[in-house]
């Protein structure tokens, strides 16, 4: 069966639900669907510093948007079903779900965000077959208080670990490639820290004693090292559902790249904006592009130089 709508979200993060929200504000009926819970990555964000609205943690901010979409009357929620085909006509949008749902559309929203980065993707670091290391994301302090703290890259999760865990009691060794070298700055001033600037890393198991590092410095000199507590902390990659989408070189989708009848929001546009504030607005004006698409006012046609 296949649903027809104004509007049809794909992702219920920040940048979906803010187009939800904004959709029923100027009268678009739309259909959100999203595999988890809304917001549900919030739910590892202990502290937030970053958005608006008197909102300090995470799991407030994210029922806080469950509720604001919630008063969308216009807006049908469906969880639980991912959508796993995005196909972009001349006058509207068709999307196919994992539960075998067709949901038809003159406009799409596409804000499925990213996913963590996994190991075999990193061409620097080298972990031992039978170690499967969590990541950063969502970590809790005990599991290294106290000890001494190894972390495998130096993505944004390291700095909401660090401000989530003020009073932590453990030694934190970073070590991380080239490529992240601009991302320290925001943990450099804390004394817990410990930059190790790396062309390659190895890890591997050594029993109840934790874990051995091994490494080499971006000047070849070789290096050892040992840790309680081992996480990944690699980054996030866009993961878009097949069809439509058209992803630039880096694999993210930029609005300006995609079919007239598709936008993109929220993180899925661009590493270089992935936080939450900047998806919320994106979600918005995502959705008021479809308004005036549906309204016939050209000049802002999704996928215009105006985005």
């Amino acid at each position: 069966m296949t649903a027809i709508t104004d509007l049809v979200i794909v992702g219920g993060g920040p940048a979906g639900c803010a187009a939800a929200v904004m959709a029923a504000s100027v009268g678009i009926r739309s259909v959100l669907i999203e595999p988890d819970a809304l917001c549900a990555k919030l739910q590892h964000i202990a502290v937030v510093n970053n958005v608006v609205g008197g909102h300090t943690s995470g799991p407030e901010l994210a029922a806080a948007v469950a509720e604001d979409v919630a008063r969308a009357e216009l807006c049908e929620v469906d969880l639980g079903a991912r959508v796993i085909e995005v196909r972009a006509y001349d006058d509207h949008v068709a999307v196919r779900t994992d539960t075998g749902r067709n949901v038809s559309a003159p406009y799409a929203v596409v804000a499925t965000g990213v996913g963590p980065i996994p190991v075999l993707a990193a061409p620097w670091l080298t972990v031992a077959t039978d170690l499967d290391l969590p990541t950063l994301w969502g970590a809790k302090a005990s599991g290294a208080a106290g000890g001494s703290l190894l972390v495998l890259g130096a993505d944004r999760p390291l700095g909401t670990f660090l401000r989530t865990h003020p009073t932590l009691d453990a030694t934190v060794t970073v070590a991380y490639p080239q490529e992240d070298d601009y991302k320290v700055d925001e943990v450099r001033s804390d004394a817990r820290v410990t930059l190790l600037p790396v062309a390659g890393l190895s890890v591997s198991d050594v029993g109840d004693s934790g874990f051995t590092a091994a490494w080499f410095d971006r000047e070849g000199r070789p290096g050892t090292g040992t840790a309680d507590v081992a996480y990944v902390n690699l980054g996030s990659a866009p993961a878009p559902p097949s069809g439509a989408l058209v992803p630039d070189t880096s694999g993210y989708c930029p609005p300006d790249r995609q079919h007239p009848r598709v936008i993109t929001a929220g993180d899925l546009r661009s590493a270089r904006f992935q936080r939450i504030m900047a998806a919320t607005g994106s979600g918005g004006e995502a959705a008021l592009r479809a308004y005036y698409g549906l309204r016939g006012v050209s000049s802002a046609r999704p996928g215009s130089s105006l985005y």
